[in-house]
């Protein structure tokens, strides 16, 4: 048997989406990004959704907005030292410095106990990761952000369909950053997406991912209906708006073709999320009879968890490695990913900001002993029976 980490829902609306598309010969940002960016506010119960180019650009705009709002270059963003190398090269692509915080090795988040420690007085913002679909502390979070004036930006790029305390990921801060790549739940194959309640931060997003030009409505005219712009030649002698940069700005647009996945996954969104986290509870379930050997995450009270994919972390002293159950499961046809790294004591790119090895003990364990498999819509029991009865034999032979 043969199961990938992720798989690509592309429907026939799709399908029919693109054809007319290529037909009408506009392929850029237009009517359709718009329909999506309508559809996926609504569906995370958020006023506003900025579609972008990745999720890595959804992190960048949303930490860029903060200029408009007082924050200088050079200023400190908090953030997790586990999670995908794209938030913290986010942090510096927006012009911040990353200031990180250990994790929490029950949940695999950002451990709100550690934040107000790395406080400081050029601390702009807090950037929580939702890893593996497992909502942070937003509670405690927020509350920490209050205290000392801060904003909060989630990344949520792999929690698509997580609920805390009632509330849908990419709606618990100022904003929130979802990744749209091919294996997650919701996809246009490369893109990424912002969500926020405030039409002042929406705007200026519409801005930065277009260069930081003053042309920034919410459903452009010229681009989505080829119409005359009362707006686009103003009185006041400064030229084609379009022309006008208001602020440093960046390349990070959608095209057509990519919304018109997005615009199919969103019809079926309900039945994706379904079986996805029909198969994560389950392996969550089977996979409580190796808690002595593996540790995952737990489905709490409070919370629904995004099912993006299983993550395991091997304990400490069982007698094997993480690469050694990656090799088992690998040769069995089970796809893997490691469960990323301690960016700053593990990722080579971050060495320039002076943290040492044991700085952040937790993450830096997960770095070394966590791996991840995929839970997506094409799987169903069988494949996920088989995952538990490989992971049983390898167990078996420790």
């Amino acid at each position: 048997m043969r199961i990938p980490f992720g798989t690509i829902s592309v429907t026939e609306r799709s399908k029919e989406l693109i054809r007319d598309i290529l037909d009408s010969n506009r392929l850029s940002s237009g009517r359709y990004v718009r329909e999506f960016e309508k559809r996926f506010a609504e569906l995370v119960g958020a006023g506003e959704a900025v579609a972008v180019s990745s999720g890595t650009d959804a992190d960048v705009l949303a930490l860029a907005a903060l200029y408009d709002f007082g924050a200088e270059r050079g200023d400190e963003i908090i953030l997790p030292a586990l999670s995908f190398v794209a938030t913290g090269n986010a942090v510096l692509a927006a012009g911040f410095t990353p200031v990180f915080v250990d994790v929490d090795l029950k949940t695999l988040n950002i451990d709100p106990l550690k934040i107000e420690s790395a406080i400081s007085e050029k601390t702009r913002a807090i950037m929580p990761v939702h890893l593996m679909g497992k909502p942070a502390d937003m509670e405690a979070i927020n509350g920490i952000a209050k205290k000392y004036d801060l904003r909060v930006i989630e990344d949520a790029a792999e929690a698509h369909g997580a609920v805390y305390k009632g509330k849908n990921a990419g709606t618990l801060g100022d904003m929130g950053a979802f990744s749209l790549y091919v294996a997650h739940i919701i996809t246009t194959v490369e893109g990424g997406i912002i969500t926020t309640d405030n039409e002042a931060y929406a705007e200026i997003l519409r801005s930065l991912r277009s260069h930081g030009r003053a042309c920034k409505c919410k459903s452009c005219i010229l681009n989505t209906a080829s119409a005359y712009c009362e707006k686009r030649f103003g009185s006041n002698g400064s030229g084609d708006i379009r022309f006008v940069f208001e602020r440093i700005g960046y390349s990070s647009k959608m095209n057509e073709m990519e919304a018109a996945i997005g615009i199919g996954n969103l019809d079926i969104y309900n039945e994706i999320l379904q079986k996805r986290r029909e198969n994560l509870y389950y392996l969550l379930e089977k996979m409580k009879q190796f808690d002595r050997y593996i540790i995952s995450i737990e489905k709490e009270h409070h919370e629904e968890i995004g099912p993006h994919a299983l993550p395991m972390i091997v304990r400490e002293g069982k007698g094997f490695t993480r690469n050694q159950l990656v090799k088992h499961l690998e040769k069995n046809g089970i796809d893997t990913r490691d469960l990323f790294t301690s960016m700053p004591t593990q990722c080579r790119g971050f060495e320039f900001r002076g943290y040492k090895h044991g700085d952040f003990p937790n993450a830096e364990y997960i770095g070394r002993n966590g791996t991840h498999i995929g839970v997506h819509q094409d799987l169903g029991k069988e494949e996920c029976d088989y995952i538990i009865n490989t992971i049983e034999d390898f167990l078996d032979k420790v």
